[in-house]
């Protein structure tokens, strides 16, 4: 039987920094059963004292992110006098930080949170992204920050939602030779477009599995080589008409082709604050 070791993670905000840290911290003792506890909002009141007497009936493992100088003493002070492991996860990181910039720190709590213009342009970015997704709305190939091209299996829509969360507004388009561009793509700045291709041998396996994942037969036109290299050849077409830079995502993670797009963003010209 496996040991049983609850942990309260407290905080004067949401709570989300000391539970995250606790399961990273506690995910590498598989062996043991960790019940997690959170305590949001935190306040010098009756509840504290309350959770504090829990946590010593319990010997539970106390890990905080209180930013108020007064609360995080009371709870650091009742851990010691009763011997309860606990960990100030904020305050000796702000103290040390303030002893090196010579600033004092603000203390005010949940400002990681705070919904700020930067939060707001996040969920812009995303619905404009959602809504401009797999060639929904041709006229927001226009309104983009950023077009991403690709046959079937390059990972658009993926790679559309990564880069809206960091606030760019992405129009993606499938590229299929037996369907028309719109227009407005030849009027798109090609610094915006990015053209994404992938290998022969990866773009047969991952088709031939979706179609299984499907329930039908793997061995259609939509895997079949000669087919798929006709697309290829169809979209480095386009991608040279435009002019645009093209991308292989074969091998590597959303997050890998995500930072070489922003990268090519940056290089011309472009930065997405």
């Amino acid at each position: 039987m496996s040991q049983r070791v609850d942990v309260f993670a407290l905080s004067d905000a949401a709570g989300e920094t000391a539970v995250r840290v606790a399961k990273a911290a506690f995910a590498q003792f598989p062996q043991l059963d960790i019940v997690y506890t959170k305590y949001p909002f935190v306040k010098n009141d009756d509840q504290l004292k309350n959770i504090l007497n829990l946590a010593n009936e319990k010997r539970a493992v106390i890990l905080h992110t209180i930013v108020s100088k007064e609360i995080s003493e009371i709870i650091n002070t009742y851990c010691q006098e009763h011997q309860i492991t606990y960990y100030d996860i904020l305050n000796p990181i702000i103290g040390t930080f303030g002893q090196i910039t010579h600033e004092e720190p603000l203390r005010q709590k949940g400002l990681i949170h705070e919904l700020n213009q930067n939060y707001f342009d996040m969920i812009s970015a995303m619905e404009f992204t959602v809504n401009n997704d797999d060639g929904k709305n041709s006229k927001g190939l226009l309104e983009a920050d950023l077009v991403l091209l690709g046959i079937s299996r390059t990972s658009k829509t993926p790679l559309s939602l990564y880069l809206a969360n960091k606030n760019i507004k992405v129009a993606n388009l499938p590229l299929v030779p037996t369907a028309a561009i719109p227009d407005e793509l030849w009027k798109v700045n090609p610094k915006k477009i990015v053209g994404l291709t992938n290998d022969m041998n990866v773009l047969t396996k991952i088709r031939r599995q979706r179609m299984i994942a499907y329930g039908l037969d793997p061995d259609t036109t939509y895997s079949e080589e000669n087919e798929i290299q006709k697309e290829l050849d169809y979209s480095n077409k386009i991608y040279k008409e435009l002019g645009c830079p093209v991308i292989n995502v074969a091998d590597r993670s959303i997050e890998e082709t995500a930072a070489l797009i922003m990268e090519q963003l940056n290089i011309n010209g472009y930065t997405k604050s």
